[in-house]
């Protein structure tokens, strides 16, 4: 059976059962005013037979006219209210259906993504170390087969922290601990030893002011760098330039990625910070992610008193703006 008609289904019935309600509410109030009606017709035949003058049955009749008019009025009033209340009660319960479905959809991504993102590097590790057991190699090449062991080991664990630190942050139950350092040397130090572990396809150009000090959480904090970097990779094409750029304008601190790849579009821009959120289809993407790595940045960022922003490089690509309140 096809997921998006499984899905649709409950949305479906829901609309059959607001249109059957229509419809009753609008034949009631049509048998309510019909009532009234015959009501008023009744009424005035039975002065007539009463024998009462033309005269008291006109008055008679007018005053029964008024009070029609007022029932009518109070069926209309009430008939408004409650298709008010009702239209506003469908477009809620539309809307809580939408986002429900739409997190579900997320959620099934990430656990198809994760899925490939922990048993890739697993299988990798495993086959380097296997391929360390059983033959005889030179030194040079088990350096090498070591080195990407431990990138493989360096990225299971970044998705791991990740996967941990979005729990944390989802139970409120993360504290930040701040010191004041230079901000600086703390993302060239980092960075650098970021490209010394990777062998990125993408140049990474470094353009940091001296000496900018901040108050900073030096655990959480270079998950900021590196999910931004990440992210700037998986959608850069090799060769491309990838620039983190440091600097002080006006009393603001102001720290950015810039990549030159496909850029975001702009239906997209305000969703890619949500959990589990990621552009595409997790069956047909084919860049590596989980979902989490711009959530946990715009909930670090905001812990470190800042506001990001994404915006779009020239001529093609993306830029993440981070602004710090000195």
């Amino acid at each position: 059976m096809n997921s998006v008609s499984v899905k649709t289904r409950p949305l479906f019935w829901f609309y059959i059962l607001v249109v059957y309600v229509i419809i009753q509410f609008a034949w009631w109030s049509y048998l309510m005013v019909n009532l009234n009606n015959e009501i008023y017709h009744l009424k005035t035949e039975l002065n007539l037979l009463k024998g009462e003058t033309p005269d008291e049955v006109i008055v008679e009749g007018n005053e029964l006219n008024q009070k029609l008019h007022k029932r009518w009025v109070m069926i209309f009033g009430e008939g408004v209210v409650f298709m008010t209340v009702l239209l506003i009660g469908i477009f809620q319960v539309r809307n809580v259906f939408k986002k429900e479905t739409a997190l579900t959809q997320q959620q099934q991504n990430f656990l198809l993504s994760v899925t490939h993102e922990l048993k890739s590097p697993i299988a990798s590790t495993k086959l380097q170390l296997q391929t360390l057991q059983r033959h005889e190699l030179s030194r040079e090449k088990q350096k090498e087969i070591i080195t990407d062991a431990i990138n493989d080991t360096e990225r299971l664990n970044n998705l791991v922290e990740n996967i941990l630190l979005a729990a944390k942050i989802e139970n409120n139950i993360y504290t930040l601990h701040k010191e004041n350092c230079n901000l600086s040397n703390y993302i060239t130090e980092g960075i650098n030893q970021t490209l010394r572990s990777f062998n990125y396809k993408q140049n990474v150009v470094l353009s940091i002011d001296p000496n900018i000090y901040m108050d900073i959480d030096k655990t959480t904090f270079p998950s900021i760098i590196l999910n931004l970097l990440e992210n700037a990779v998986k959608y850069s094409l090799p060769d491309s330039t990838i620039t983190v750029s440091l600097k002080k304008q006006n009393q603001k601190i102001i720290l950015s990625i810039a990549d030159q790849g496909g850029g975001i579009p702009e239906q997209e821009k305000g969703m890619i910070f949500n959990k589990f959120y990621r552009i595409g289809n997790e069956e047909t993407r084919k860049t590596k992610g989980t979902g989490l790595g711009l959530y946990i940045v715009d909930y670090l960022v905001k812990q470190h008193d800042g506001t990001i922003t994404v915006k779009n490089n020239t001529p093609s690509g993306s830029i993440f703006e981070i602004i710090f309140n000195e």
